[in-house]
């Protein structure tokens, strides 16, 4: 339905429905949807958004990076890495998953771990409509650790090879202690 144009009925309920929602982080509203004009006028050019200047992190930590190099992949999808540690957060409820992770992450990372693997339960079915039936802490694990304490000692998150769980597991790659 890319082309179609909307009636009055439809702009101005569409008017209100952009009017009740609240904009995410601090980002400006969209402009009201312009009045619908007559079938033969010609169409307006359309207004180019300008990109709100991007906010600072709170913190310098560094995030998960999207890539390892190719030695790290290869193993990685051959199944040839052999996890450090074993978080199983499968069957737990969402807070009690959320504080068992930050506590074995920061077990390992005391440990001097490389490679942590996190058992969170297969992900939603695509076509699973919220409240997902299953599949919340694999769901919300991202948000984890994105937000976590221990953000800037993750390197990487991987899928696991079958081997370890496959769908159901993620590869956590921590970053080596620099101490000397």
């Amino acid at each position: 339905m890319a082309g179609r144009r909307l009636d009055p009925a439809e702009a101005a309920l569409w008017a209100r429905v952009v009017a009740a929602v609240k904009p995410l982080h601090g980002a400006r509203p969209a402009a009201p949807l312009a009045p619908l004009e007559p079938h033969g006028a010609p169409k307006p050019k359309p207004v180019r958004p300008v990109a709100a200047p991007a906010a600072k992190p709170a913190r310098s930590a560094r995030t998960p990076g999207d890539t390892l190099d190719a030695g790290w992949d290869r193993r990685l999808a051959r199944g040839l890495v052999s996890p450090d540690a074993t978080i199983d957060l499968h069957g737990h409820t969402l807070a009690s998953a959320h504080a068992r992770l930050d506590q074995e992450l920061g077990r390992a990372i005391a440990r001097g771990d490389r490679v942590l693997l996190v058992v969170t339960g297969r992900p939603p079915r695509p076509e699973s409509e919220r409240p997902h039936a299953r599949g919340a802490i694999r769901a919300a694990i991202g948000d984890w650790i994105a937000a976590g304490r221990h953000v800037d000692r993750i390197a990487s998150v991987r899928g696991a090879h079958p081997r370890h769980g496959g769908g159901g597991a993620l590869y956590l790659i921590l970053r080596r202690n620099r101490t000397s």
